[in-house]
């Protein structure tokens, strides 16, 4: 069973986050082939080595490709985050992106609504 995640997790999280998303924001929407990338949410394991990074991709139609994008230029999103943190981090953690389908799923309940 997972326990609840440390004031000091919940606190990298929430800073990784605002970081990886003005990084990602600053790139531009043609580094993404148009798509709006949105950093949802962060979690972050307890030795704080790795960042599981939830993403949200509009249109979901550029979700693999803009995944995809993302896992290629993961070395140089975690230097620039490295760059932005590293006052307040002795180690930059792993950054593993994790698409996140809430918007999907919430579109997909919207549609069953309207039937």
């Amino acid at each position: 069973m997972d326990q609840a995640p440390s004031t000091r997790q919940l606190k990298v999280a929430r800073e990784i986050q605002k970081n990886l998303a003005e990084i990602i924001r600053s790139r531009g929407m043609a580094a993404f082939d148009g798509a709006l990338v949105t950093v949802s949410e962060v979690r972050v394991s307890p030795d704080l080595s790795i960042a599981k990074t939830f993403v949200s991709i509009f249109p979901s139609e550029k979700a693999e490709k803009v995944m995809g994008l993302l896992e290629d230029n993961m070395k140089e999103l975690r230097g620039a985050l490295g760059r932005n943190m590293g006052k307040q981090l002795r180690i930059v953690p792993e950054i593993n992106f994790l698409l996140d389908s809430t918007l999907d799923y919430a579109e997909h309940i919207d549609e069953l609504l309207k039937k």
